[in-house]
């Protein structure tokens, strides 16, 4: 069955001497398996669209359950700016993997959304590491563990909130602190910001080092303990944040 579906490029995989096994998230179907026959030719016309963020309409030979068969693509978007830029390609691929382990766990369209939105994003220029936290923090939502950042954590109360815990997880009220590591104020209510805001009307952003870092570092503690995921891109961020 010939099939014309939007979807992004989450991983590849060399199959046989010449061609590749792509697993591509459609807005359609989820994630599908596709075989890009002779892709790795120097001849073919699959090459430049057979390789990982790769974002168009496929037009595939459908297979339900199966391989399918990529015939063509038409690019929606190149992202050329993530392509060449060291921190906004790491990111990016961060994202390809945090989502195809969230899909895993819950098929929902708006992934596929968020996910669109925040490479668009990321492409403009806008901040990798914001733009990534605000994906990683609505995707708790798909993984039934947001934190709670309307009120304290602990008791409920929605005034005197003093800090961020990933152990309380979310807010911490004065009343209900013991010996947590203090954030700034500012911190406290941007990540309520980062959970509200609609990525795809994104015009500015800018947040200051620090409430960045403690975010970033909150989100980081609140995956480890309550997502049970461990993703190799990730790593590889951290390590290209201490360098720089």
């Amino acid at each position: 069955m010939l099939e014309s579906v939007e979807g992004i490029i989450l991983t590849e995989k060399d199959f046989k001497e010449s061609s590749k096994i792509l697993n591509i998230l459609t807005k359609k179907y989820g994630i599908i398996g596709v075989i890009s026959k002779g892709c790795k030719s120097m001849k073919s016309d699959l090459r430049s669209v057979s390789s990982k963020l790769t974002y168009g309409v496929f037009h595939i030979s459908y297979k339900e359950g199966k391989l399918s068969t990529l015939i063509s693509v038409d690019l929606l978007d190149s992202f050329k700016h993530i392509k060449t830029d060291m921190e906004a390609i790491s990111y990016a691929s961060y994202l390809l993997e945090l989502t195809e382990q969230v899909m895993k766990q819950s098929y929902r369209d708006e992934i596929y959304d968020l996910l669109i939105q925040g490479l668009i994003k990321i492409n403009e220029g806008f901040d990798p590491m914001v733009i990534s936290n605000i994906i990683e923090l609505k995707y708790l939502d798909y993984l039934g563990v947001s934190p709670v950042l309307d009120s304290c954590s602990v008791c409920g109360k929605k005034t005197g909130i003093t800090t961020l815990s990933s152990d309380k997880g979310g807010y911490v009220c004065r009343n209900c602190y013991t010996n947590e590591r203090m954030v700034d104020e500012k911190t406290i209510k941007m990540i309520r910001m980062y959970y509200y805001v609609d990525v795809s009307k994104i015009t500015k952003l800018e947040v200051h080092n620090q409430i960045k870092t403690e975010i970033n570092t909150f989100l980081e503690e609140y995956y480890d303990r309550y997502t049970g995921l461990y993703l190799k891109s990730k790593s590889f961020i951290q390590n290209l944040n201490k360098i720089s």
